[in-house]
């Protein structure tokens, strides 16, 4: 509300100025009814309270995780536009029309960002343990270890795991991988419900308990108490994909396969084209700056060209700033072999001595990577995709990770944003592969604007996408929230 009145009295103030008079214009229609704009300002403002309410924007299932909250919020703005609209045209209303095209959207904007600077403190607490559902876990031993796993690495979500209940489970265990206790056996787990303090039951598997057991737990829960929840065997797909349908009583659950062509395709080739040309021109100046300090620093050449693989496994040369002593590429074995770096995928190498100063600065701000704009533009590379990897590398792929083929490389991706922590290759390769399998143009956006922030952050971010660089690997960013597992492997299409 005091967003609302903030923006709604602000756009009122500037486009009628303070004058008594004019602030008192009046709002006529057919029977000469008339109003000031204070009173229909402050209509508007309960009239969106009441429609942020009818959406849902603070039900407790959206506040806090994924991008649901912010739709609900821009779609009840939408709507509540809409219906005056419609209003002024059947009773032919005249307001003002910039004050109405200006509140709206000023609105919109600055109510997500005030529940954005929210959502900041309430995952912070949901970090703490606080302001969280506390979630029981019922189901086979392999999916509640599954489960309670994926939710302690997205507490922000707001899942707690404080308990399991497993065939033969026997109180004073914890699940496998966790410190989640195990509670007892599936058949107690009303009875345990008090005992570890959970207010949500979360069904891992159904085979144990049949139709009538997860009718019969559901029945012995507190209405408006206790809550629960069936977590299919469903992984690393995105949201959008995933569309519930219930028939003949049946919560039937429809996936849809991703696409690699067509209208979609076509969008993010447009995206990218546009997204590199504007960024060339902005950034000519800096460009020509690092261009300079390379050549007069380092003996070689300017660029870098090394060879990667790209869409479908056909090799493109990358470019970047030459940030290393000319043949590097040299002495990069022996690097490999000295460090017990060369049998596994993800080629780094630590504290890289190949590195020239003013690559070291080049490579903390992320300049060297802009060349690859030219990659994009050429039709090589995207804004943004999976990670552009040597032969090498993709040698050691299995069947899973070649998907990671089947969308051209980014120059940023779910994988190369995020704080410094530990993320190993399994990780890696499977948010790549979330990102193939449920990539879209608002996700994109997303993850640039991430990648700007660690750009201008570089104290807390790495962005890596050469094997070249010897780096520490990053934390899985809240961009889209994979799961669990490398997505599977399937054809190649």
């Amino acid at each position: 509300m005091l967003v609302l009145i903030w923006v709604v009295f602000g756009v009122q103030i500037e486009w009628f100025g303070l004058d008594s008079a004019v602030v008192s214009s009046t709002v006529r229609n057919v029977n000469d009814l008339a109003i000031g704009y204070t009173t229909v300002s402050v209509i508007l403002i309960v009239a969106w309270m009441i429609m942020l309410h009818v959406f849902g924007t603070r039900d407790y299932r959206v506040i806090g995780g994924g991008s649901a909250e912010y739709r609900q919020i821009a779609s009840s703005a939408m709507y509540l536009f809409g219906l005056i609209a419609i209003v002024g045209y059947l009773f032919k209303i005249d307001l003002a029309r910039g004050y109405i095209l200006i509140a709206f959207p000023l609105g919109i904007v600055v109510l997500i960002f005030s529940r954005w600077i929210w959502r900041q403190w309430l995952s912070a607490k949901r970090e703490q343990g606080l302001y969280c559902a506390r979630v029981l876990v019922v189901g086979s031993l392999p999916t509640a270890s599954h489960i309670a796993r994926e939710l302690a690495r997205h507490p922000e979500e707001g899942y707690l795991v404080v308990g399991a209940c497993v065939p033969d489970g026997q109180a004073g265990t914890t699940l496998a991988g966790t410190s989640v206790p195990v509670a007892g056996d599936i058949g107690e787990a009303l009875s345990v419900l008090d005992e570890v303090g959970a207010d949500t039951v979360a069904i891992t598997s159904s085979g144990e308990l049949g139709p009538s057991g997860i009718r019969q737990l559901g029945w012995g829960l507190e209405a408006g108490e206790r809550h629960l929840i069936v977590a299919p065997a469903l992984t690393d797909v995105g949201g959008p994909r995933i569309h519930t349908r219930p028939v003949a009583g049946l919560p039937l659950i429809h996936v849809e396969t991703p696409k690699y062509d067509g209208t979609t395709l076509l969008a993010k080739r447009t995206f990218d084209i546009v997204g590199a040309i504007a960024l060339l021109i902005a950034l000519s100046p800096l460009l020509v700056t690092v261009a300079v300090l390379v050549w007069l620093t380092s003996p070689g050449p300017v660029f870098y060209a090394q060879e990667r693989i790209g869409l479908n496994g056909k090799p493109f040369r990358m470019l970047k700033f030459r940030s290393m002593k000319v043949n590097a590429d040299a002495e990069l074995a022996a690097l490999l072999a000295a460090q017990g770096r060369d049998d596994r995928p993800g080629f780094k190498i630590q504290n890289d001595p190949r590195i020239t100063p003013v690559g070291r600065f080049l490579r903390k701000y992320s300049l060297d990577e802009f060349p690859q704009l030219f990659n994009v533009l050429f039709g090589q590379m995207s804004l943004v995709g999976p990670r552009p990897q040597r032969e090498g590398e993709v040698a050691l792929y299995d069947a899973a990770a070649h998907r990671r083929l089947l969308l051209k490389p980014g120059m940023s991706g779910l994988w190369q944003v995020g704080g410094r922590s530990s993320l190993s290759w399994e990780d890696s390769i499977r948010l790549d592969l979330y990102y193939v399998e449920n990539w879209s143009l608002v996700s994109d956006l997303v993850i640039l604007w991430r990648t700007l922030k660690a750009v201008v952050r570089p104290g807390r971010k790495h962005i890596e996408c050469h094997a070249d660089r010897g780096a520490e690997p990053v934390r899985a960013p809240a961009v889209l929230r994979p799961t669990a597992g490398a997505g599977g492997g399937g054809p190649r299409r």
